[in-house]
């Protein structure tokens, strides 16, 4: 086991000087004619098995799309991703995103696949104990399976885009509110916990629908100059660019401000969990 560490890191390091010269240390070699695979592979052996050295090192590399068919290693085997960007995925398991560094471990009997993304080339080295037996090669990873995770991150990202309109629609329909001075909706936006930052002081929602009712500060009027949202999980980080014209104790002032606003997601209803003003140098 040593002699295996031994040769892994030995291969790391040469290929980490080669893709800093950009250049590959090892030939591509031959592209392979077995049957196990969709898409060009090309395979290159670096160590045969024998009685003193008992594992296979191979590279191997695929062109975008290309990918090996659902497979068993009876020894397990340790991938060194070298270059480029590749799927990895276990059977009953979400796929991994692997990358040039990764260093994946495919556990003794567990059925996997792994080939490189729709997009990019993906290179590793692969090192695989021979002692149990050699490669248990099973069904093809049908266009269904692996078209099925491009429709995930895409199914995912179409959400994220969704939620962040969800936030922006909702941010702007907020400031109406603040405008109209209509504390039932905002009571029902914000949060039990919401915590105000102006640049008088800071206060939690009670506070603040009070302010809002009593028109001790107006938000008269938000003109948006610009807006962007960053969805992280449930929670919704929102920055408004805008010109705030407020009356404040009976006087009417416009500022600039960058408006940080933080929404929660609770059962299924975005909350307003905070919103602090700061105010720009500029208008």
């Amino acid at each position: 086991m040593k002699q295996v560490m031994y040769i892994i890191v030995l291969l790391i390091s040469l290929t980490a000087k080669a893709v800093a010269q950009e250049a590959s240390i090892f030939p591509r070699g031959e592209i392979s004619n077995t049957d196990n695979h969709t898409g060009t592979v090309w395979l290159k052996e670096l160590n045969i098995p024998d009685s003193i050295f008992n594992y296979s090192i191979t590279v191997a590399s695929f062109v975008p799309g290309a990918k090996l068919d659902w497979h068993i290693h009876p020894g397990g085997q340790i991938l060194l991703i070298t270059e480029g960007i590749g799927y990895y995925q276990e059977k009953s398991k979400p796929r991994q995103i692997v990358r040039k560094g990764d260093v994946i471990k495919c556990l003794p009997g567990v059925e996997h696949w792994h080939g490189a993304s729709p997009e990019n080339r993906v290179t590793y080295i692969a090192t695989t104990p021979a002692q149990k037996g050699k490669t248990i090669w099973l069904k093809r990873v049908s266009n269904e399976e692996y078209n099925a995770i491009q429709q995930k991150q895409d199914a995912s990202f179409l959400s994220n885009k969704n939620a962040e309109q969800d936030v922006i629609n909702l941010s702007k329909q907020k400031w109406q509110w603040m405008a109209d001075k209509n504390a039932d909706s905002l009571n029902v936006l914000f949060d039990e916990k919401s915590v105000f930052v102006h640049m008088g002081g800071s206060w939690g929602k009670e506070p603040e629908l009070n302010v809002i009712k009593s028109g001790g500060i107006w938000y008269k009027k938000a003109d948006i100059k610009s807006v962007s949202v960053n969805i992280i999980g449930n929670t919704a980080i929102l920055l408004n660019n805008i010109s705030l014209l407020a009356v404040v104790g009976g006087n009417e002032v416009t500022n600039p401000f960058i408006v940080t606003e933080v929404y929660i997601k609770e059962n299924g209803k975005w909350m307003l969990g905070s919103l602090s003003f700061t105010k720009l140098l500029t208008q």
